[in-house]
């Protein structure tokens, strides 16, 4: 595949680019992102190169390869960080490069140090390094200060790791001086106090990035792209600002940069580099479109960019020249030949959940993974989809998105399937966690599902209780029991009772919150964000938790988010107490040391968990030939076809969106 031709319905965006010397099929651009798929001693694996091999096939014109080392250990961000210190490593980087140069886009490193945004378990227990001896506000880890003469051998590593990068083939290179790392460092006011040459005014905090290209220039020549990523705003009192951004943007064109790759923030103000889901798709732009407005070289614009449309906006109002859609290239590889065809509804949509990508794997030290697409990292170990052999009779039984994507897979791969659903509409809890404010975007899971289910064919049966005698009489090949959970109630709470009620029913809309005062009992996501929800109608919240914080069970970058806007919002907290009695005009609670306290409320909202809901296994197993004997005409004759019961999803055990998708795409796969 040379090259992507041109598209009707998203002209500038598949218009032909150009960076430097490199020439790129397209504006799209795969913006570097951490995955540990690279080996523990950093190297290429075969892991790795089937990732970034989806991404190219899938239509990117430029793929930028994740943070890349230039001095391990000390300058890893993440354990199993990629790396070009040695050239030990130019081979494997060499097979990655010629894999993606085979599908037709363009690839370059991004040369990386960590500087003091890392920890000692990354760093093999060194002590991380920085300009000045100032701790990270998101690790709080103390850094110790470079000598002038480490920054000079730094240039020299950074310089020698981009001839190894022309040494494996690659298109060019991007320079990491962005998102709080060392180079950023350097440059920002807040973490550059040094006194030498390489600190003081603007001209003085550049000198480190300076040297560095000027290097590069002196090594390669100027017909080797190279790309400078910034953080145009650091969202951080005493940090880089758009307007000393303009003038830090001057003086890179002169330097010899080839474009400006604009994003923002640092790990100080992660949800500005991290955007939960409640960030507006494209916020970060008018940075981009501030930059662009000062220079004459190439702007690559980044943030939340999920649907063609809007990147086409961008580009045709000249507000930026390359768009960089990262995690929307992990929720769907496919996301450029699928917009260049015109075929949006099919898109999967990243929904900024961080759970995959960041938050609760790489930040993990595990490898990358997408709540949305189970395939994300794990690319090598399931290939192709192969056509179903025999093609089975499959009877799904709950259309949350575990049953869904259960549907979805099995039916491409050829299987006939029925889709039972209790309820009037698709989507399971998935329709409730939607609610609350900002989380709109995990709808976008169940949209596509259900454009997919149904392009494919799958029976889908709305507002039918499933019974023993439907499956009997259906007699499929195959049960798939995804019939969900239900609300944990503890016997405290007195229920039923007319003034509790459960999170799911508040968020669904089934009750009404008479009165002003509220107590959410159980303050894990469901019960913070239902508390949001009250706020916004004006009620009065109080959430008591017994651990001794709220939304533990979030990942870290959501949860600092959520925290702000408990914050705002007013939301009272109590920590470190469960509720011990229900009173009609309050709750009892109790603390670790048995002490008691009554809070008033008009209305009680439990969010205490879930437990499986799945009273149809049992029945469904004795159905099965040889689950009991059989009489002529009883259920179990009738149902003598059944061979094969799964239970999945929350109806197996509750977890979150991740493993309801990765479980029904496991299961559609090998059924």
């Amino acid at each position: 595949m040379d090259h992507i031709q041109a598209s009707p319905h998203f002209p500038k965006l598949f218009e032909p680019g150009q960076i430097g010397s490199m020439k790129l099929r397209n504006r799209i651009v795969m913006p570097p992102m951490g995955t540990n798929l690279a080996s523990e001693t950093g190297a290429v694996t075969d892991r790795m190169i089937a990732y970034y091999k989806e991404r190219a096939k899938g239509g990117a014109g430029l793929i930028i390869v994740e943070i890349v080392c230039v001095d391990s250990p000390v300058g890893r961000a993440i354990p199993n960080q990629l790396r070009l210190d040695m050239n030990t490593y130019i081979a494997g980087h060499n097979e990655l490069v010629e894999t993606v140069h085979f599908y037709g886009a363009k690839i370059i490193p991004q040369l990386h140090h960590a500087g003091r945004q890392t920890t000692p378990d990354s760093t093999d227990g060194m002590q991380p390094v920085a300009p000045s001896p100032i701790p990270c506000e998101f690790l709080q880890v103390q850094p110790r200060e470079l000598a002038t003469s480490e920054v000079e051998a730094l240039v020299a590593k950074f310089v020698d790791a981009a001839v190894r990068a022309r040494n494996a083939g690659y298109d060019g290179v991007e320079i990491h001086g962005a998102h709080g790392y060392l180079i950023t460092q350097f440059m920002s006011p807040r973490t550059n106090k040094r006194l030498d040459k390489y600190g003081g005014d603007t001209n003085g905090r550049m000198r480190f990035a300076l040297e560095i290209i000027q290097g590069i220039r002196d090594k390669l020549g100027r017909d080797f792209p190279i790309i400078f990523r910034m953080s145009a705003d650091e969202f951080i009192e005493g940090g880089l600002t758009v307007q000393e951004s303009k003038k830090i943007a001057r003086i890179l064109q002169d330097a010899g940069v080839d474009a400006l790759h604009v994003s923002a923030g640092a790990y100080g103000s992660m949800p500005t580099l991290l955007e939960p889901m409640q960030y507006n798709e494209g916020w970060r732009v008018y940075l981009a479109e501030e930059i662009k407005k000062v220079v004459d070289i190439p702007v690559i614009t980044v943030g939340v960019i999920r649907h063609p449309d809007f990147a086409e906006r961008v580009l045709a109002e000249g507000r930026a020249d390359f768009v960089s859609v990262g995690r929307t290239l992990l929720a769907d590889p496919e996301w450029p030949v699928k917009a260049m065809d015109g075929r949006q509804g099919d898109i999967r949509r990243c929904i900024n959940c961080n759970i995959g990508c960041i938050g609760n794997r790489v930040f993990q030290s595990l490898h990358v993974r997408c709540t949305v697409n189970a395939l994300t990292g794990r690319e090598i170990d399931f290939g192709e989809l192969k056509p179903a052999n025999p093609v089975k009779r499959i009877m799904i039984v709950g259309g949350g998105p575990a049953g869904m994507e259960a549907a979805r897979v099995a039916a491409t791969r050829g299987h006939r399937v029925t889709l039972y659903e209790k309820s009037g509409e698709l989507g399971g809890q998935v329709r409730l966690a939607s609610v609350p404010p900002g989380k709109d975007k995990i709808g976008w899971t169940i949209d596509y599902l259900d454009t997919q289910i149904r392009k494919l064919g799958v029976g889908i049966r709305l507002n039918t209780e499933v019974t023993p005698e439907i499956i009997a009489g259906e007699s499929p090949d195959v049960v798939i029991i995804a019939t969900g959970a239900t609300p944990i109630i503890p016997d405290e709470a007195g229920w039923p009772r007319a003034n509790v009620a459960t999170a799911w029913d508040v968020l669904r809309g089934a009750v009404e919150i008479n009165g002003q005062r509220v107590v959410v009992a159980g303050g894990g996501m469901t019960g913070c964000e239902t508390a949001l929800f009250l706020v916004e109608r004006n009620k009065h919240v109080v959430i008591v938790e017994m651990l001794d914080r709220v939304a533990s069970d979030m990942e870290p970058i959501s949860r600092i988010s959520l925290s702000k806007d408990l914050e705002e919002a007013r939301v009272e907290i109590l920590t470190g107490v469960r509720l011990s009695e229900v009173k009609d005009n309050g709750v009892v609670v109790m603390d670790h040391n048995w002490n008691t306290r009554f809070i008033p409320a008009d209305k009680v909202v439990l969010a205490l968990g879930s437990r499986p809901f799945n009273p149809l296994e049992e029945q469904v197993r004795n159905l099965v030939a040889g689950g009991k004997a059989q009489q002529p005409g009883s259920e179990a004759e009738n149902a003598k076809g059944i061979k094969e019961v799964y239970v999945i999803g929350d109806a197996r055990h509750p977890g979150k969106l991740i493993d309801a998708i990765r479980e029904g795409f496991e299961l559609g796969w090998r059924v």
